[in-house]
């Protein structure tokens, strides 16, 4: 706190007529103040700083900063004659003072004064036994511009609105606009239809009704919308926003600032339960909301929703919102008794648009090379068939897992075989790889056929598929609330199950390309969750050899087995690298004896001599077991709040959820730190003067395209921006360290 002066002094305020540092803003500020300790010493080294452009505004206004410093120092040595009690801050009466504040058409601070005063009262009817009562029928449809204006108005009079868009398909990069519902209060809602192929229902088809208007013109609906949804005094409310700021941003409109009632229930109970709409309202409101089924039907009869009749369009988009903005006034207030308002406001909710904008920039992928891949797989595919029919002594279905069940466990004869609830044969993965690693051929076989099915119909084939026709790139869907830990997941497609270490996955990986004159650049955090092990649990051992830059998995092997560094055979720094991941998620004796196919007590008595040569990770395990089974949660290092089901069990439950305990904390803290990267991201490329974008992000990692010539300077910026990413909020006691280099494909860049 006794810096704040120091930061104000660099960044300035306008307002105030504070010159402050040109060019330099606040997370900045904040930075320099971080490692240079204060502003005396910041200026007094600011020959020192890399940066040339920094390095020189600094040393041409330091006088100026000095002058800042004294202009934000605030006086505390005024005489003040009245008795300090007399001074103390009163309650305010919220009628006279929101009746004040509207009177003053201060529209930002009255929508927070009725969220601290207001929604108080909504929570106790929110959550009471009886159900919300919702009445569909009392929604308006808007079929005019006039209309609309009066719903903008009260939308702008109280400083909030419920937002939710309508489509004709679920792809938020290529779906139409077909509506846009919004809601000012609870139950009071309604639905703008901008696209719907015929209106009434009529069956007619035609859209240019005169007298009355069916439905509003979309330019002239948009343009009315734009000022309102793009004002920063009026806060947009959404569920799952995400999807509507894509399909809106394809419209010309950029919805800010945002409230999503999704990332603010995931916030406040991950790991207790889902955070659909429907879900939560049934949970919350014991209300079950129109579903999309009701109004467009199923299977071959389903329509589209331009082809859904106002009045049951009306319906279901306005209650969408009426909900949603009932869910709004229910978790916002919870944000600060839950402690997790830093979390929902500097995590989750800035980071909404920052992944909208990697989606709809998307990566170009190359078709011929999938082509080519898909083809040499399924050739591959055909002589692990040939092998395997051989092998078994006649043909089957190689993807049917009675088929091969009844030849490995009836007609071979092999052992360790068990059946399903069904009287079927095990056959998955875990069964294949005992049998294999017993020296039979066919699981083997099997293995290789099924890795190769599964990345041609997973990547190969559908990633043709996926190549949007309108930008000749693919375009995944980054989910929020997919893992508990807050980790991103990546869904159509899927980009985060590439496989790493196989020649197979480095292939596909060279299908995604940069532009001609491009290249891709990929920046992947060096073992973070090592890093985060050693700073969390405080293991001195690990904190120094990080420090040090010294081989983490050689250094372990070297404590655990009394061999040299120097020299050391390949295999014992594997078993010691096995051993330091796995210790993170929590690995059992069976689960390393698999993973290094050695017996179980082996792996028991490796698992005995880490603890021994590391007892603080010991006891971090230990208390973290005993702190998740007193609270059934456990939290990140920046305060991300984990529900833990089943962690007072007595059955195998209860083992899932202490390794969960264990792990959580750790993948919840690598997952907040890129998060906090990309979220500082734009800024420090447009600090640096970069035209790169951001493109996937992929567990620890980073993809950027720029131009060739920005390459190095990318590099150095990215690196930076990821490295820092935990500050000002934190110092980690161990450094973090970024890897990166530039390529004309994921595969060379990675």
């Amino acid at each position: 706190p006794d810096r704040v002066i120091d930061i104000q002094a660099l960044a300035g305020d306008s307002v105030d007529n504070v010159p402050g540092a040109p060019g330099i803003g606040v997370k900045t500020a904040a930075l320099l103040i971080n490692e240079y300790g204060d502003l005396d010493q910041l200026l007094a080294r600011a020959e020192e700083i890399k940066q040339p452009k920094r390095r020189q505004t600094l040393i041409d206004h330091a006088d100026q900063i000095r002058l800042s410093r004294a202009l934000v120092t605030l006086k505390d040595d005024v005489p003040i004659e009245i008795p300090v009690e007399d001074l103390a801050v009163a309650d305010p009466d919220p009628a006279t003072l929101l009746n004040f504040l509207e009177k003053m058409e201060f529209r930002t601070i009255t929508r927070r004064v009725r969220e601290t005063f207001e929604m108080e009262g909504t929570l106790d009817e929110a959550t009471a036994d009886e159900p919300v009562q919702i009445d569909r029928s009392a929604y308006t449809c808007i079929r005019d511009v006039a209309s609309l204006e009066d719903w903008i108005a009260r939308a702008r009079a109280q400083g909030y609105v419920a937002v939710d868009t309508e489509t004709d398909a679920l792809d938020a990069h290529e779906a139409g606009l077909v509506g846009i519902s919004l809601a000012v209060a609870p139950g009071e809602a309604c639905y703008i239809p901008l696209a719907h192929v015929d209106p009434d229902g009529n069956g007619d088809g035609d859209m240019f009704g005169a007298d009355p208007p069916r439905q509003v013109q979309m330019q002239a609906a948009l343009d009315a919308l734009k000022p309102l949804f793009e004002d920063d005094a009026v806060l947009k409310i959404g569920q799952n926003l995400k999807y509507d700021v894509s399909v809106l941003a394809r419209y010309g409109i950029r919805l800010a600032p945002i409230d999503d009632t999704m990332l603010l229930s995931f916030v406040l109970n991950a790991g207790a339960h889902q955070h659909g709409m429907d879900e939560l309202a049934e949970r919350y409101f014991h209300h079950t909301p129109l579903s999309f089924k009701d109004v467009c039907g199923t299977g071959k009869k389903q329509i589209t929703f331009d082809r859904v009749p106002l009045d049951k369009a009306t319906e279901y988009a306005a209650e969408d919102a009426d909900v949603t903005l009932r869910l709004w006034q229910l978790f916002k207030p919870q944000l600060h008794k839950a402690h997790v308002t830093t979390v929902y406001e500097t995590l989750e909710r800035p980071l909404v648009q920052v992944l909208a904008d990697m989606e709809a920039h998307g990566v170009k992928v190359d078709r011929d090379h999938l082509s080519r891949l898909s083809s040499d797989f399924a050739q591959r595919m055909a002589a692990f068939e040939a092998e395997a029919y051989e092998q078994a002594g006649r043909e089957f279905n190689m993807g049917s897992p009675k088929q091969l069940g009844e030849i490995l466990f009836d007609e071979m004869g092999l052992e360790g075989g068990k059946k399903t609830k069904t009287g079927a044969w095990q056959t998955g993965a875990d069964v294949l790889e005992d049998l294999a690693a017993e020296g039979h051929d066919l699981p083997r076989t099997i293995l290789g056929w099924r890795s190769l099915s599964k990345l041609r119909s997973t990547y190969t084939e559908t990633l043709q598929q996926q190549i949007s026709p309108r930008t000749g790139r693919v375009h995944t869907n980054y989910g929020m609330t997919g893992a508990q830990t807050g980790r991103l997941s990546s869904n159509d497609p899927n980009l985060q199950n590439i496989p790493i270490r196989t020649e197979e996955g480095r292939k596909i990986r060279e299908a995604f390309i940069a532009e001609p004159g491009n290249v891709l650049v990929s920046a992947d955090y060096s073992q973070i969750e090592l890093r985060l092990l050693a700073h969390i649990a405080g293991i001195d051992a690990l904190k120094d050899a990080f420090h040090k830059g010294l081989d983490i998995h050689a250094m372990t092997a070297s404590e655990m087995f009394g061999v040299p560094i120097e020299g050391m055979d390949p295999m014992i720094r594997r078993r010691a690298k096995a051993i330091n991941f796995g210790i993170i998620y929590g690995i059992s004796a069976f689960g390393l004896a698999r993973q290094l196919s050695i017996p179980r007590d082996e792996a028991g008595a490796y698992i005995k001599t880490y603890f021994k040569r590391f007892p603080g990770i010991k006891a971090y395990m230990d208390e973290t077991k005993k702190f998740a089974a007193e609270h059934e949660r456990v939290e990140t290092i920046f305060g991300r709040v984990l529900h833990l089901k089943g962690i007072n069990s007595k059955g195998p439950q209860r083992g899932f959820a202490e390794r969960q305990a264990i792990n959580a904390p750790i993948q919840g803290s690598a997952a907040d730190i890129i998060k906090r990267a990309m979220i500082q991201m734009p800024d420090a490329l447009t600090e640096a003067g970069l035209s790169a974008k951001m493109l996937l992000q992929v567990h620890d990692e980073l993809i950027f395209e720029c131009p060739e010539d920005e390459a190095e300077a990318l590099i150095n910026t990215v690196k930076t921006t990821m490295e820092r990413a935990p500050l000002p909020a934190l110092q980690l006691s161990v450094p973090l360290i970024v890897d990166a280099q530039a390529g004309p494909s994921w595969a060379e860049a990675h």
